[in-house]
């Protein structure tokens, strides 16, 4: 099983950040580090962190740059540099783990592969009312208890599942396809470095996609396991969505489809 280095993306959102890094707190892998790729925000957001690096055995660093608009791929680029381990889990800081989700990404890493995980969103309510000892206890990650604040029932209900045979089965069944999730994706740092991480052109709109597609490119494949890893996504608006990168990002993704590229020339280096 391999070291891990969790990348974690945030801008300005520190108290959802604080549910975020308590589910780290609870982890059954614990051979992790920590690097936070800070899009901008203000001191709030550091001053958690500075909480957390106290409250957690684990390494944890603060990757920042200045808020210049949304430069969320600059900044995870500068976040894999900063990573120490063979092994890179990407997540956001409105995606609460559950305490075996690190030991399933590492347990599950294989050579030229990697994971497309799952998210569960929940909604305004229940995230307003799920608090630091729900997760503590961990009884957020059940079905019992977002029921019973409030949270519809759906399909979304399948990756809670504990049983991890009926989990890896609704893998295999499932008709969704397995992209590269920037909210609950793992790789290989040596596989990321050779396609040379996020391509920096890109705002927000599948930006994430676009780089599962040149590990495609390059020979990687993609294994879902959205049902045998998957994170509580708090709710939260998108102000920084806008029409025109939407449909610049869609060129590129086509662009990358289309042409297999297999590195980007608006990357790490």
């Amino acid at each position: 099983m391999p070291s891990i280095s969790v990348i974690i993306s945030t801008y300005n959102k520190p108290h959802f950040l604080e549910k975020v890094l308590t589910g780290y707190c609870f982890q059954t892998f614990n051979d992790f580090e920590i690097i936070i790729a800070d899009d901008g925000s203000s001191n709030e957001t550091k001053e958690m962190i500075t909480k957390f690096d106290q409250l957690l055995p684990q390494k944890i660093y603060h990757v920042w740059h200045e808020d210049n608009g949304f430069r969320k791929c600059k900044i995870l680029n500068a976040a894999i540099l900063k990573s120490s381990n063979d092994y890179l889990v990407f997540s956001d800081g409105d995606c609460i783990p559950d305490s075996r989700f690190l030991e399933t990404h590492s347990r599950l890493a294989q050579k030229d592969y990697f994971l497309s995980g799952g998210h569960f969103p929940i909604t305004e309510k229940v995230s307003n009312l799920l608090t630091i000892e729900d997760i503590k206890s961990q009884i957020c990650f059940t079905k019992k208890y977002l029921l019973k604040k409030g949270q519809p029932i759906g399909k979304n209900y399948f990756k809670l599942v504990k049983n991890q045979f009926l989990a890896d089965v609704l893998d295999r069944l499932t008709p969704t396809k397995a992209t590269f999730n920037g909210n609950n994706s793992s790789a290989w740092k040596s596989d990321i470095i050779k396609a040379n991480g996020f391509d920096e052109r890109m705002e927000y709109g599948g930006l994430d996609c676009e780089l599962g597609y040149r590990l495609n490119n390059n020979g990687i494949k993609s294994l879902q396991v959205r049902n045998r890893t998957t994170v509580i996504h708090l709710y939260h608006t998108r102000p920084y969505k806008n029409k025109d990168a939407v449909a610049k990002n869609r060129l590129i993704r086509k662009s990358t489809i289309e042409t297999k590229i297999t590195k980007t020339d608006f990357g790490i280096y």
